[in-house]
């Protein structure tokens, strides 16, 4: 079905920004980049899948057993999304705030075009029927850096960028949170807020090199359908199988970083010792081991690592590695639909906390705290957490971010709203600093 070929590439780095330049003129891209950070479960340094040969695009309601269907009849890859709302999916939950941006609820597509690199290895996986464009797709990607005529000349306005929810406002619907805490209705919850600018044009892939040279994430991600794009700087995988291996490595606790190398090492020390953080961290473990649970094989669920703190160029981040085993009768998507959205942008215990966000946050989550990635042939996958994610819908001009924070008993609204603003730094940077941007003919 697919033809496969393998080429030596001499410099990966301009390789990829050429490989990424020239999947512009599709409809249809998802972009996955490593930027090279050392993970221990990495497959791939970057992949790019476009062009649709078959689709599935749909709504919440049966969302879950369609995919079923869809991968099952399938069983080629797969690329495309799970947007938070798929929750209404899982439990009697709706979502009723208020989308500027109007993504479907869940996407996914079987490209007829797929790239692989790593390290000097770029695999190409064409559908039989495009397999003698390869010649002449790599002459052009190899030109692309100097031929960018199709790319669009934009005039971007400078952005505006507004409050969906102003900090009085911020402080009080914590302080709501914090009532249902000390009521015993959760423990902790994932609080989040928009930013957004309207009457906005921007140039996505522009905006993404950016958002990703600032913070060159492990999970990136360029995704564009049509007329709505995704432009990711994500730190956190949401869920990886691998066989009959199911891993999960939830992010929790946040700490700026210093240019000054001891006082960096002491936020991060900070951070590591830091009781609220590694509460919010524990509780989300707990979370994530009893979802794993649901398709695991007895006595197979174990956290690998707790509470341990990662750095990135923006952040030092606490994260958690669980992993679990499944049958080989274990349908793929069962696995998600059983953890899905995942425990560290909801709360626990995860259906109380989901309500409770609903009537206080006033922005339809949609993609942001969703999930992009892939399913192999094999029926593997490879999912990350949408997060610090710049979202663009072209046809309605309208842009957006949110970000959130875990709020626990120990929280104090003054630290949630300045963490939120850190976690927002990059994405309000690289908006607001480009001003007006014209493509290079």
């Amino acid at each position: 079905m697919r033809s496969h070929k393998s080429v030596h590439i001499s410099n990966p780095e301009t390789f990829k920004n050429q490989l990424l330049l020239w999947s512009q003129k599709f409809d249809e891209v998802v972009w996955l980049d490593s930027n090279n950070y050392t993970q221990k479960y990495a497959s791939y340094d970057a992949v790019l899948a476009i062009e649709a040969f078959t689709s599935i695009q749909t709504d919440y309601y049966d969302a879950f057993e369609q995919l079923k269907v869809y991968q099952s009849s399938t069983k080629d890859w797969l690329f495309g999304y799970l947007s938070y709302d798929l929750k209404n999916d899982v439990e009697l939950l709706s979502s009723k705030n208020f989308d500027g941006l109007q993504f479907p609820e869940l996407c996914f597509f079987q490209p007829k075009k797929l790239f692989f690199l790593k390290g000097n290895t770029l695999e190409t996986h064409y559908l039989n029927f495009v397999s003698d464009e390869l010649e002449d797709d790599l002459k052009q990607i190899e030109s692309s850096a100097t031929s960018i005529a199709y790319e669009k000349v934009l005039e971007q306005s400078d952005i505006k960028i507004k409050l969906r929810v102003h900090k009085d406002e911020y402080f009080e619907k914590v302080n709501t949170v914090l009532s249902h805490i000390h009521r015993g209705d959760i423990y902790e919850a994932n609080f989040c807020q928009e930013f957004y600018a309207e009457n906005t044009s921007i140039n996505p892939i522009e905006i993404y090199n950016n958002l990703n040279q600032i913070s060159k994430p492990p999970f990136a991600t360029f995704l564009r359908l049509y007329d709505k794009y995704l432009l990711s700087a994500s730190p956190e995988r949401y869920i990886k199988k691998e066989g009959r291996k199911i891993t999960s490595q939830p992010i929790k606790g946040t700490a700026k970083r210093s240019l000054n190398p001891a006082e960096d090492n002491q936020l991060k020390k900070e951070l590591s010792e830091d009781i609220k953080e590694r509460s919010e961290n524990v509780m989300i473990v707990d979370l994530v081991r009893n979802d794993l649970s649901k398709t695991a094989t007895k006595g197979s669920v174990k956290v690998e690592e707790l509470c341990k703190v990662y750095s990135f160029d923006q952040v030092h981040q606490m994260m958690s590695t669980i992993i679990s085993e499944i049958n080989d009768t274990t349908h793929p998507v069962d696995v998600l639909k059983t953890t899905f959205p995942m425990g560290s942008m909801t709360g626990a215990p995860k259906i109380s906390a989901m309500k409770i966000i609903e009537e206080l946050e006033v922005t339809k989550r949609g993609l942001y705290s969703g999930a992009v990635g892939y399913f192999t042939p094999d029926s593997d996958f490879d999912f990350n957490v949408v997060i610090r994610s710049i979202f663009y819908n072209e046809s309605e001009k309208y842009v957006s971010y949110s970000v959130g924070g875990a709020i626990t008993a120990k929280s104090d609204p003054l630290k949630e709203y300045e963490e939120c603003l850190l976690k927002a730094k990059a994405m309000r940077e690289v908006l607001e600093g480009l001003g007006k941007v014209k493509s290079k003919k």
